[in-house]
């Protein structure tokens, strides 16, 4: 089937069941950190792809050539992998449309543009810079609508030179006509409109096309049938319709997805929050599906379930399978990062601790806590340090100071002040109590029928309970308080007990010694 014959079949007047498999694509600009709104649009886009058996194409938007940054397109494939959205076209894998790097496909554009250029729909501009500058300035000052004047339509190259403000590199403008289609049907926003745009530049005077001009050429060669985008791009599709025209292709559909807003209502920003940056979800600790699961509530439903209830924890397979276009709520939600931390709570919590155990290795190994591929003894002494925090922390990141005791040496143990704060005149008589208690109990792993005296949580617990509750007479609130000080060094930590079986008797006894000379 060619691109056209696609494009027509998905055209069908049920957007939600195409006749032929739809093909959706995601093309950011590696002008930086990938914008979170990128995973946004990518995971509608699957979605839709996989629930309707068609493909899922990243393009790489790189004609801004000002605002290119190296690694920037490497962040986009590491992050969308993280996050599982794996395309089946691209510049990494390659595919049927290549090249998918728009960069490597100026060669493409040109054509389109002589053919607008011949046809009239399209002239030369050679008004410099500060021209358009002091043009937009005085509509502005008269309160008229800002737009290219048309000084140049209509004139030679010399016409033109012998006029203030000339450019000998001019670009190409797009002649909008008077008649000019500004409504359509969009598969969320129903039928919509757009106010009349003025001459685009869809040729810049370095030979790469804007925006406007690659992106219609791109999804028409790539047999595009649905392009899926943020709402600020509502104005321009008026002009993105008239080149399908011009150009007798095919047009796709159009999804406008609403926008991802800040707490004023503002679209989010990498400039003001960042949590705009989808890399900084990674620097945090948040679980990739937690991610996915609140991104799709940006837009989204949730589920409801047989008895009415609404269900909001549920799969990228679960999303995929119950997606519709008519479902996506319009006006979007407010990014709200205590929601995302409820879910990626949720989430660490629902981990196998083997499972916790391996994602908390990156953190650990940045804080010099492991190494990048841990021992098997190492490794097992994580998942039981990972079951103790499993429930303290909210994303993985949180998990780093309540695991620092347990990788440090213990004469290497700092206090922290806040924590040798809460030391009370009695801190020293507990400690000698504690020693006392916990120096008869066997170190070792016990009898091999399960009897005898162990090093283990419910012993430990027994024996200091009896020594310092019963024996000491301190309320059990405030009775372990210097214990807790010795063995992690901060007032919050993981289970007391728990953790002095994991350290083992020697550091533990080790620790509280210390604390004990220091006082």
């Amino acid at each position: 089937m060619s691109a056209s014959d696609t494009l027509a079949a998905a055209s069908s007047p049920d957007p939600d069941a195409p006749v032929a498999p739809p093909r959706l694509r995601v093309a950011p600009s590696p002008t930086g950190d990938p914008h979170v709104g990128t995973a946004y649009m990518a995971m509608f886009d699957l979605a839709y792809a996989r629930k309707h058996g068609g493909q899922f194409v990243l393009r790489i938007e790189d004609t801004d050539r000002a605002r290119f940054v190296e690694g920037s397109e490497q962040q986009v494939y590491d992050t969308l992998a993280w996050l599982g959205l794996s395309h089946d076209e691209g510049p990494d894998v390659g595919g049927p449309y290549a090249p998918y790097r728009q960069s490597e496909r100026l060669d493409t554009y040109q054509p389109y543009v002589d053919k607008l250029l011949a046809e009239g729909k399209a002239y030369y501009c050679w008004c410099s810079a500060e021209r358009l500058k002091e043009m937009r300035e005085k509509q502005q000052a008269l309160k008229q609508p800002t737009g290219y004047d048309r000084l140049c339509y209509g004139k030679t190259e010399e016409e033109r030179a012998a006029l203030p403000g000339f450019s000998d590199k001019p670009v190409v403008r797009m002649l909008i006509p008077d008649d000019v289609e500004l409504e359509w049907d969009d598969l969320i926003m129903g039928r919509t409109s757009a106010p009349r745009p003025d001459d685009q530049v869809i040729l810049k005077a370095d030979g790469f096309p804007t925006y406007h001009l690659a992106v219609v050429v791109d999804d028409h060669e790539m047999a595009i049938t649905h392009v899926v985008r943020g709402q600020e791009w509502i104005s321009s599709t008026p002009k993105h319709l008239l080149l399908y025209k011009w150009l007798e292709v095919p047009a796709p559909r159009f999804a406008h997805m609403p926008l991802l807003r800040d707490e004023k209502r503002a679209k989010i920003s990498k400039r003001k929050n960042p949590a705009a940056r989808l890399t900084w979800f990674q620097e945090q600790g948040y679980l990739p599906e937690a991610l996915l699961n609140f991104l799709a509530l940006q837009g989204y439903p949730p589920i409801v379930e047989a008895d009415g209830t609404e269900r909001e924890v549920f799969t990228f397979e679960e999303f995929t399978q119950r997606f519709e276009w008519a479902k996506v709520n319009k006006a979007g939600a407010v990014f709200n990062l205590d929601k995302l931390n409820w879910l990626n709570g949720h989430y660490i919590r629902e981990l196998d601790a083997g499972d916790l155990a391996s994602r908390l290795i990156p953190f650990l190994h940045a804080e010099g806590l492991v190494g990048s591929h841990p021992t098997l003894p190492e490794l097992g002494r994580l998942k039981l340090v990972a079951e103790q925090v499993q429930t303290r922390i909210t994303t993985l990141q949180d998990a780093v100071p309540l695991v620092r005791p347990f990788y440090v040496a213990d004469d290497e143990l700092e206090i922290a002040d806040d924590a040798r704060a809460t030391l009370k005149d009695g801190a020293a008589e507990v400690l000698d109590a504690a020693i006392a208690a916990l120096e008869p109990i066997d170190g070792g792993i016990g009898n091999p029928d399960g009897t005898g005296v162990e090093w283990l949580a419910p012993r430990i617990e027994a024996a200091l309970r009896e020594a310092i509750i019963d024996g000491l007479g301190i309320k059990p609130r405030l009775a372990f308080g210097p214990l807790r000080v010795a063995i992690a060094g901060q007032k919050i930590s993981t289970p007391l007990f728990e953790s002095m079986e994991i350290l083992g008797k020697h550091s533990t006894m080790t620790r509280l010694r210390a604390l004990r000379d220091q006082l």
